[in-house]
């Protein structure tokens, strides 16, 4: 079973508007609810593909229902520690002129230490029927960081690979966890490495540095420029998903919820980066956020591509490639 853990849970309300500007009214030509959180945002993927998992976590309110209801309809298992406050309600905004897209949140969970104390129970009888573990996104006010380095030792101590998503200080914490695979995009990892990563060569450094120090796999996201993979021994340069793109709320979940099928299965990584790849290609191409249907997924997973990569000499890309 893959197990997702999802602090502030979240649902994201998308709108398509013809241009943002404040001080008017905008009027939506379009809105559709999505799932918000990384680590949920996994399962949701997970449940359009077919692929159960237990997802667990904070929830609240009316909002919280919601989550609990729609990943229930995809087949995904939930348990959840109910808190006080609601489960946070994003609006992301959609330009459609394609000139942009904001996201616009607040925290509104409020987590006692009984409530940590809870769910902490709950992941440690989880871990037990547990094949891989996906953790991340924003914490609730009240939490610590450190509720991630603790949670990720917890599962490594078990041999159970830990697939993380964080930034800021949750990015820091989750890291000190060892967690077996992390996917920053490239703002978490200049952050987190304090050098730029403006080309691919830099982004592999960067995250061969991050490798190097808490031995994990890292994929780096890059927007347009695709990605960058670094595994035990080997890199992959991954070119985007030739899409056309729609909102890229949510798609880098897609990669999570990839990894972590292949993880489960003992299957090799690069299984893993391909159905990744092909699900953030699939949410690329709905509105909803961390959206897809099995359908594109299963279209676009023989055209992604792991050009395998070495820092090159004169800066030119190595031109074989792995299918």
């Amino acid at each position: 079973m893959i197990v997702t853990v999802t602090p502030n849970t979240a649902i994201d309300r998308t709108l398509i508007v013809p241009s943002f500007s404040l001080n008017r009214t905008i009027r939506a030509s379009r809105s559709v609810m999505g799932m918000g959180g990384k680590a949920t945002d996994a399962s949701w993927i997970l449940g359009e593909l077919g692929i159960p998992s237990l997802a667990l976590g904070f929830a609240a309110g009316l909002a919280g229902q919601q989550v609990e209801a729609m990943l229930r309809e995809r087949g995904v298992d939930t348990d959840f520690v109910w808190v006080g406050g609601e489960t946070r309600s994003n609006t992301v905004i959609v330009c459609e002129d394609g000139s942009g897209q904001s996201t616009v949140g607040a925290a509104t969970l409020e987590v006692s230490a009984e409530h940590v104390d809870a769910l902490q129970d709950r992941y440690q009888a989880a871990l037990e029927d547990a094949a891989c573990v996906v953790m991340g996104g924003s914490l609730p006010r009240s939490l610590e960081p450190s509720l991630y380095t603790r949670f990720a030792r917890e599962a490594r101590r078990r041999d159970i690979p830990v697939v993380f998503d964080a930034s800021g200080p949750g990015l820091r914490a989750g890291l000190s966890g060892r967690p077996t695979f992390v996917k920053p995009n490239r703002a978490e990892l200049e952050e987190i490495t304090g050098q730029p990563a403006s080309s691919v060569e830099a982004a592999y450094h960067a995250a061969r540095e991050l490798q190097a120090r808490y031995g994990t796999s890292l994929v780096v996201t890059l927007g347009e420029e695709g990605a960058v993979a670094v595994l035990p021994g080997r890199a992959y340069r991954i070119p985007p998903p030739q899409v056309e793109v729609v909102s890229t709320a949510g798609a880098g979940d897609g990669v999570l919820a990839g990894l972590a099928v292949a993880l489960s299965r003992g299957e090799p990584l690069e299984e893993g980066l391909r159905l990744g790849f092909a699900a953030a290609g699939a949410v690329l191409t709905t509105l909803g956020t961390a959206d897809c249907r099995r359908a594109d997924v299963e279209r676009l997973l023989p055209t992604i591509e792991l050009v395998p990569y070495r820092p090159p000499p004169g800066g030119q890309m190595p031109r074989e490639r792995s299918r």
